[in-house]
C-alpha cells in the first residue's frame, strides 16, 4: 500500500467484497481520522462503530513497516477483547497487511505480557486497568511513542465512572507524549453526546460528533398475565409469570433473558431448567460472579449455536457480538430507557436490522413501566451520562502510576491533568494536597512508611523509591472496588466464581443453595475460600449481592408519571394497561391515581400506627433521600419517631404514636433552603461515609485489596479502611478524601442533585391529600418493603392475597353503591 487515501480505498473495496457497503457515517469518520480530528461516533448498536473508528487509522499505519504502537483500543470488558481482536484482524489478514495486533488484559498469557513490556504491537486492545499498568513501566514513554489514535469503546459505560476518569488521565499523559494523537469514542445510547465527546477528546480540543440516519426499528412487547389477577402486586421476583414465559420461549430461536440482579438470574435459570428439563443441555447462566472460564464457555457456546438460551445480567449488556441471537427478554423493569435499548440491540446485531425485546413484569405496577419505557423510546428520549468530576482518589493513584512510569515534576503534571475533562477545574491547592497525600500520607499518616509512596530525586523528579511500594501499586491498580466476596470452589478444587461474604456467614454445613445454576451443599470455609459439593434436589435459597437494586432513571421516572396519569384517565390502549386495570381501578376506588403534575399523599391508621405515604415517582434513591429529609424536618417541628420505607414509586413514614401528619404537613417541607445541611443531619452520615470511604481509600492506595500470594476479603478491607477513617475523622476532619466520600454518598446513594430538582418540582405540584382505610395498591408495596426483612415469602404471599381480596371487595362495594 502506498498512501493513506489509497489504502483507505482498498479497505473500502475489501468491505464491499464482503457484502458490506460502507455507511456514510463510516466514510465520514475515516476522513476525519485521516484529517487528524478527534470525536465521538454515536450510532445504533450493531451499525458498525468498530470499523468506523478503526479503518481510517489502519489505512494510515498500513504504510508503516516496523514495530511500535499506533492504535490503542480500550474496552470496558476484558471478555470483549477476544471479539474485538478477531474483528480488527479480519482486514489485516485478508489483505496481508504488515500490521501486528494483540490484546493485553488480565487474561493475557504471561509470556505475551512479558514481551509487551519491551515492545507493543501496532494495534493493542486493552482495558483501563491494563492501560494504567503499562503506564507504570519505567519505559512507558518509549512504549507509547508514536501512538496515533486511541479508541474508547462503549464510552457511555466508562465515562460516568471512575474507570472513565482513569482513562481520561491516562489519555492526558499519552497526548503529552504524542501531541498529534487522536481520540475516538464509541456509543449508541447517550443524550449528552457533545459533553461525552469533549470528555473523550480532552480539554482544548474541538471534537467532531458523528451520527447516522441508520434506523433500527425497536419493538417492545410484554408477557402479560393470562387471566385477571394472575400477576403479583408486590414483593416478588417475577416467577408468577413463569408458565407464560415458558410458553413464549422457543429453544430453536437463540435468546438472551436479562435479569437485573444476579440473584434473580440464578432463580430464573433454575426455574426455566426445572420447567423445561429437555432444554437443560442448551441453556446456560451468565453473570459477573461466575468464574471467567465458565463465562467464556457460555459465550463461545452461544456463538457456535450449542447454547440457545442464556439467562444473564448486565455482564452481557456490552460489546460482545452474538450474531446468532434472535430474541431478547427482560425480567422486571429495565429501570432505564437506554438500558432497555442497549439490551434490545443484542438481538439481530446487524446494521439496520429491526430489534425487539419482550418485557416480563415482576409485579403489577411494572406493567405501567413497560408502557412508559415504550413511549419514551419512541420519542428518542435517552438518559445523559455525566463524567465524574475531580475525584482526588483517582488522581492520587495516577500520581503514583506516573512516578513509576518515568517520573514527573509537579508543574508539568498539574498542567497535564488539567487537560483531562474531569480535572479541568482542579486548583493547585487540591493538587498539592493530593501530592502530599502520596508523598507523606497527607501528614496524618506520615509516620507509616507504606503511605510515603513517592519522593523527589535530586532533579526534583518524583519517583517511587521502594520496590515493594511499586509491587503493591501494580497489584492494586484500578478503580473497581470488588464486592465483599469470597472465592467459591468444589472440594476437588474446580473454581465456580465468587460469592457474597454476608450470605456465606449464615450457612450451616450441608445446607443447600443455588449458585452458578447448580444446587450445591455448603462444606465450609478454608483459607478464605468457600468449599462446596454438588447436591441434589431443588431449593430457592440463592446468594444475594450488595448494590444490585437499581433505581429508575430520571428520564424513566418522568415517563412513568405520564403513563400513570394516562392509566388513571382510562387509557387501555395497550395490553399492559389492560392487564394493569385491576390495580389502577382499585387505586381509584380507594384513593386517586395522581396526574403527573400532582403529588399524592395518603394518610391512614392501622394497628402498626399512623402512616403517611407520598408518591413522587422519582426512583428509590431519591425517594429514600426525600424520606429521610422529610422525617428530619417533621421531627424538628414536633418530636416523634418514624420508621421509613421507600421504593421507586414512593415513600412511607410510619409513626407509632398519635402523630398528626395532616396538621404537620406544609409545602415548606420541600424547601431547598439549607438542603445540604438538612440532608446530612437527616442521615446516619458517619456510618454511610465510613462505608463509602472503603472505595475511596482503596482507589487512593490507603488500603490494598491484593497482596503477593494473597487477597484480602472485603471484610478485611472494610476493617482496614475503617481504622484509617477513624484516625482521619479524629485527627484530620478536614481531610479531602473524607469530604469526597461524603460527596459521593450524597450523590450516589441519594442523588443529591436530582433531589434538589425533585423538591423544586414538588413545590410547583398540586398536593392531593387522601385519607384511606388501609394501604392502597400504591402504598402496600411500601409496607412489604419495610417488612421484607422480618416476613417469610409465604407470609408476604398471604398478606398480598388478603389485600387483593380486600381491594376486590372495595371495588365491588363501590360498583354496587354507584349502581344503586
Amino acid at each position: 500500500m502506498t498512501n493513506p487515501h489509497a489504502n483507505l480505498q482498498k479497505l473500502t473495496d475489501w468491505m464491499r467484497n464482503r457484502g458490506r457497503d460502507p455507511w456514510a457515517f463510516q466514510t465520514e469518520a475515516w476522513e476525519a481520522q485521516l484529517a487528524g480530528e478527534s470525536g465521538l461516533i454515536h450510532v445504533p448498536t450493531g451499525a458498525g462503530k468498530t470499523y468506523a473508528s478503526y479503518l481510517g487509522s489502519l489505512a494510515e499505519i498500513a504504510t508503516y513497516s516496523g514495530p511500535g504502537l499506533r492504535v490503542l483500543y480500550v474496552t470496558p470488558l476484558r471478555a470483549v477483547s477476544r471479539d474485538v481482536e478477531i474483528a480488527l484482524r479480519e482486514p489485516v489478514d485478508d489483505l496481508g497487511l504488515d500490521v501486528t495486533i494483540e490484546s493485553r488484559t488480565g487474561d493475557t498469557k504471561s509470556s505475551v505480557r512479558q514481551r509487551q513490556r519491551e515492545r507493543l504491537p501496532n494495534v493493542l486492545i486493552t482495558t483501563p486497568e491494563s492501560l494504567s499498568l503499562l503506564l507504570t513501566r519505567e519505559n512507558a514513554q518509549d512504549l507509547f511513542q508514536g501512538l496515533r489514535q486511541a479508541i474508547l469503546d462503549e464510552w457511555h459505560e466508562l465515562m460516568s465512572s471512575k474507570r472513565g476518569t482513569q482513562c481520561e488521565l491516562a489519555l492526558a499523559r499519552l497526548r503529552r507524549w504524542n501531541p498529534e494523537m487522536r481520540t475516538w469514542a464509541l456509543s449508541a445510547t447517550l443524550s449528552n453526546v457533545e459533553e461525552a465527546a469533549q470528555a473523550a477528546a480532552g480539554v482544548g480540543s474541538t471534537p467532531r460528533v458523528i451520527r447516522s440516519d441508520i434506523s433500527r426499528p425497536l419493538e417492545i412487547t410484554s408477557v402479560c398475565p393470562s387471566e385477571t389477577g394472575g400477576i403479583a402486586w408486590a414483593g416478588h421476583m417475577g416467577l408468577r409469570l413463569l408458565p407464560e414465559v415458558l410458553d413464549a420461549l422457543d429453544i430453536e430461536h437463540p435468546t438472551l433473558v436479562f435479569c437485573n440482579t444476579r440473584s434473580q438470574a440464578e432463580l430464573w435459570h433454575q426455574a426455566i431448567a426445572s420447567g423445561r428439563p429437555d432444554w437443560i443441555d442448551r441453556i446456560a447462566l451468565h453473570h459477573g460472579s461466575l468464574d471467567h472460564e465458565e463465562r467464556a464457555r457460555v459465550e463461545a457456546g452461544l456463538k457456535a449455536g450449542d447454547i440457545r438460551l442464556v439467562i444473564a445480567t448486565s455482564s452481557l449488556d456490552l460489546g460482545v457480538d452474538f450474531a446468532p441471537v434472535e430474541r431478547v427478554f427482560q425480567i422486571g423493569s429495565p429501570k432505564g430507557i437506554a438500558r432497555l435499548i442497549q439490551r434490545a440491540g443484542r438481538a439481530a446485531h446487524r446494521p439496520g436490522e429491526p430489534c425487539g425485546i419482550t418485557c416480563v413484569p415482576t409485579h403489577g405496577l411494572e406493567l405501567i413501566e413497560i408502557v412508559a419505557v415504550r413511549r419514551a423510546a419512541a420519542r428518542g428520549q435517552l438518559e445523559p451520562r455525566s463524567p465524574e468530576l475531580t475525584p482526588l482518589d483517582v488522581l492520587g493513584q495516577h500520581m503514583v502510576t506516573c512516578a513509576m512510569g518515568g517520573g514527573f515534576t509537579p508543574e508539568d503534571l498539574f498542567e497535564e491533568v488539567r487537560t483531562a475533562f474531569a480535572f479541568e477545574s482542579l486548583d493547585r491547592e487540591s493538587f498539592d494536597w493530593t501530592l502530599a497525600l502520596v508523598e507523606q500520607g497527607g501528614g496524618t499518616l506520615k509516620a507509616y512508611r507504606e503511605f510515603c509512596k513517592v519522593r523527589p530525586d535530586e532533579a526534583g523528579v518524583y519517583r517511587v523509591p521502594e520496590r515493594r511500594i511499586a509491587q503493591m501499586h501494580r497489584m492494586n491498580v484500578g478503580t473497581i472496588t470488588s464486592d465483599s466476596g469470597l472465592p467459591i470452589r468444589y472440594q476437588r478444587g474446580a473454581s465456580l466464581g465468587t460469592i457474597e461474604e454476608g450470605f456465606v456467614r449464615w450457612l450451616k454445613p450441608g445446607q443447600r443453595f443455588v449458585f452458578a445454576g447448580k444446587t450445591l451443599a455448603f462444606v465450609g470455609i478454608r483459607d478464605g475460600v468457600v468449599i462446596v459439593r454438588k447436591s441434589t434436589g431443588t431449593t430457592n435459597h440463592t446468594p444475594h449481592w450488595a448494590g444490585t437494586r437499581l433505581p429508575i432513571s430520571e428520564s424513566m421516572a418522568s415517563a412513568v408519571r405520564e403513563a400513570m396519569e394516562a392509566a388513571g384517565a382510562g387509557d387501555r390502549s395497550t395490553p399492559e394497561l389492560v392487564a394493569a386495570a385491576p390495580i389502577v381501578d382499585a387505586q381509584s376506588a380507594l384513593s386517586v391515581v395522581p396526574r403527573s403534575d400532582q403529588l399524592l399523599i395518603e394518610l391512614c391508621e392501622t394497628g402498626e400506627g399512623r402512616h403517611m405515604f407520598l408518591f413522587p415517582f422519582e426512583g428509590r434513591l431519591v425517594n429514600g433521600g426525600l424520606a429521610s429529609l422529610l422525617a428530619y424536618r417533621l421531627v424538628r417541628n414536633e418530636p416523634s419517631t418514624f420508621t421509613i420505607s421507600f421504593n421507586d414509586y414512593g415513600l412511607e413514614l410510619l409513626a407509632a404514636g398519635d402523630y398528626d401528619f395532616a396538621a404537620s404537613f406544609s409545602r415548606n417541607l420541600f424547601s431547598s433552603e439549607n438542603l445540604l445541611e438538612d440532608t446530612i443531619a437527616s442521615l446516619n452520615m458517619g456510618e454511610l461515609v465510613k462505608l463509602q470511604f472503603r472505595e475511596v481509600a482503596r482507589v487512593a492506595g490507603l488500603v490494598h485489596q491484593s497482596f503477593p500470594g494473597a487477597r484480602k476479603t472485603g471484610r478485611q478491607v472494610m476493617v482496614s479502611s475503617g481504622l484509617i477513617f477513624d484516625v482521619l475523622r479524629d485527627f484530620d476532619p478536614g481531610h479531602l478524601l473524607l469530604k469526597q466520600a461524603e460527596r459521593e454518598v450524597l450523590e450516589r446513594q441519594f442523588e443529591q442533585g436530582r433531589l434538589s430538582r425533585l423538591l423544586a418540582r414538588l413545590r410547583d405540584s398540586e398536593s392531593v391529600i387522601v385519607k384511606t382505610e388501609r394501604p392502597t395498591p400504591l402504598g402496600f408495596p411500601l409496607v412489604i418493603e419495610r417488612e421484607r426483612g422480618t416476613l417469610s415469602s409465604e407470609t408476604i404471599l398471604d398478606r398480598v392475597e388478603r389485600m387483593r381480596a380486600a381491594w376486590e371487595q372495595d371495588r365491588s362495594t363501590s360498583r354496587s353503591g354507584a349502581s344503586g
